[in-house]
């Protein structure tokens, strides 16, 4: 089973899921992810889902469910890079996704990120 990796700037979280998601792999992303921000007292999880084409009520719920996880463990999560016709699929599914802040790109989710928390993340030189 390939495991999504999550990886730390400041005190962001990133998930860049690159993969084809099934059941397996959700549970364990939602484990590492919790484990993660607890062990490094995040205050935002990042999930970019650029690399995603396509989007099931599977995929809705479980970007909602680590976003009330993240939540309830004191990280404030943003999904970046969602495509148009991602957010139309979620849409037309009734997966509005309430609760979970969203941004373009990246960039944008750390700038969003630094504005809720007023946290003192730097992003990296481009």
């Amino acid at each position: 089973m390939d495991r999504v990796p999550v990886l730390k700037l400041g005190d962001i979280l990133i998930v860049s899921i690159q993969i084809d998601l099934q059941d397996q792999s959700v549970l364990a992303l939602q484990e590492d992810l919790a484990d993660r921000v607890v062990a490094t007292g995040a205050r935002g999880v990042i999930i970019d889902i650029t690399a995603v084409e396509i989007v099931d009520s599977f995929i809705g719920r479980m970007l909602a469910t680590i976003a009330a996880i993240s939540r309830m463990l004191d990280a404030e999560t943003v999904v970046v890079g969602m495509r148009p016709a991602v957010a139309i699929t979620l849409v037309e599914l009734g997966l509005s996704l309430g609760g979970v802040r969203t941004a373009l790109n990246l960039e944008k989710g750390v700038a969003l990120l630094n504005h809720i928390d007023g946290a003192q993340i730097v992003a990296a030189d481009r």
